[in-house]
């Protein structure tokens, strides 16, 4: 029997110890969904897109090469060489190698490799765009699953005193100092603090539930590790919402990107402008040839040797082309009149993203100070159902109270605990959520 018990002791200790690894650290959630997220995936790719894409651009300041050969076969009527047609097999094959390339046109191989610059710079700030996001998602599934823990706690809490109330009113009832409907409604409450368990339980598994679905990592023995983010401080962090906004123009991607469309729609103007430059570019070339006749030679002719004829046929030229844009069905302007609205759509973006983010800010501030209030005013409401709670419990004892009035008593108890728990991690959420736009780091303590 000892061995027995020191093995399931053993087996108890490896099964707590593996329990304690499942249990993940809030920056282990957040690395892990940056790293596995599909969103942020498919957006690492779309950067991939981009370098790609400036690879391609900077091939426009480059010459392209290419070399080709041919060779033909052909038999039949052919002229010899005193121009008598006879039948003859011919063999021919030529070879050519040519380069050519932009030396101006208008500057636009210049444009095309900056705007593909901005494009990486802003397939790279949505990427951080995105992250900032899941990171904020990550933290407020946290968040939750601690304020659900604490609910629980809060609910087991209240089943044991139920349970125990029970035992006391049957003392009571067998001392016949108490009428046995005072044991019914004890077993009464004891039965509903029972299925408030049952629902807090729940309410934490789909907590759990949905950070797991939210890092996509499997859900079976998926848990946190518990914070205890104690009593926050209801200081306020920031003077007033302006200071945070400031703050956040200088860092948030979604008010960068919108600045780098502004200024790839500048370098479109430009880019659309060049079609009126001329545009002057090169070509060099050299190629050779090679003949051979199978039969119907004369006696004093002879094929040449392959050599002689590469040597002998060998050509190559250059050449220079000046195109100069007179007049192209008003196609030009028109390009630049699209270009010149699209950077006042840019411009006009970016004032609607600067808004946006105030209009978040000012909310997030306000939504802030009153997750204060409230979790102030949670603080005192709860002190003073303890102290009302405490008394009960004494006149009930005693006998001055019915278990009716008594259990109003710890109703409201329950309630005032409940909104505390809220209370807090609301106003913990919305803290960290300014602390989000004003560039700080997200850290539970």
């Amino acid at each position: 029997m000892k061995i027995r018990l020191s093995v399931l002791t053993a087996l108890l200790v490896v099964a707590t110890s593996f329990a304690q690894d499942k249990e993940w650290t809030l920056n282990e959630c957040i690395e892990h969904a940056l790293e596995n997220n599909i969103s942020i995936k498919r957006n690492k790719k779309l950067v991939e897109m981009s370098d790609v894409d400036v690879i391609s651009a900077k091939g426009n300041f480059l010459p392209n090469l290419g070399a080709s050969s041919s060779g033909n076969f052909s038999s039949g009527l052919s002229p010899d060489q005193e121009g008598i047609l006879k039948n003859t097999n011919n063999f021919s094959t030529s070879f050519s190698l040519s380069t050519g390339g932009t030396i101006f046109n208008g500057y636009r191989n210049l444009l095309t490799y900056k705007q593909a610059q901005l494009g990486v710079e802003a397939s790279k700030l949505d990427l951080q765009k995105i992250e900032d996001d899941i990171s904020l998602f990550v933290v407020n599934a946290y968040l939750n699953i601690l304020f659900a823990k604490e609910n629980l706690e809060v609910a087991q809490n209240q089943y044991e005193i139920s349970t125990k109330q029970i035992e006391a009113t049957q003392a009571q009832v067998d001392a016949g100092v108490k009428p046995k409907g005072d044991l019914l409604d004890a077993e009464s409450t004891a039965a509903a603090d029972a299925q408030n368990v049952v629902t807090q339980e729940n309410a934490l598994d789909l907590a759990l539930l949905s950070l797991a679905q939210l890092l996509q990592v499997d859900t079976d023995g998926f848990d946190v590790a518990k914070v205890d983010v104690g009593s926050p401080s209801i200081a306020t962090l920031y003077d007033n919402s302006t200071m945070v906004y400031e703050k956040a123009l200088e860092n948030r991607a979604e008010i960068a990107r919108a600045k780098l469309a502004v200024d790839n729609a500048e370098l479109g103007i430009k880019l659309a402008k060049g079609a009126y430059l001329p545009s002057l570019t090169y070509s060099l070339g050299a190629s050779t040839s090679y003949f051979y006749q199978f039969n119907n030679l004369l006696p004093s002719q002879v094929n040449t040797g392959f050599s002689n004829q590469f040597s002998d046929r060998f050509q190559y030229g250059g050449g220079l082309s000046l195109n100069i844009p007179i007049f192209n069905r008003n196609q030009t302007k028109a390009n630049v009149n699209r270009s010149i609205i699209s950077q006042k759509m840019s411009e006009i973006d970016l004032e609607d993203q600067k808004l946006q983010l105030k209009e978040t800010i000012e909310r997030a501030f306000l939504d802030s100070k009153a997750a204060a209030k409230s979790y102030e005013v949670a603080n005192i409401s709860l002190n003073a159902q303890n102290e009302a709670f405490k008394n009960a419990e004494q006149r009930y004892s005693l006998g001055a109270m019915t278990s009716f009035d008594f259990d109003q008593v710890r109703s409201r108890l329950v309630d005032a605990e409940s909104t505390l728990i809220r209370a807090k991690y609301d106003y913990v959420f919305k803290t960290k959520v300014l602390e989000f736009y004003f560039g700080e780091e997200i850290v539970l303590e």
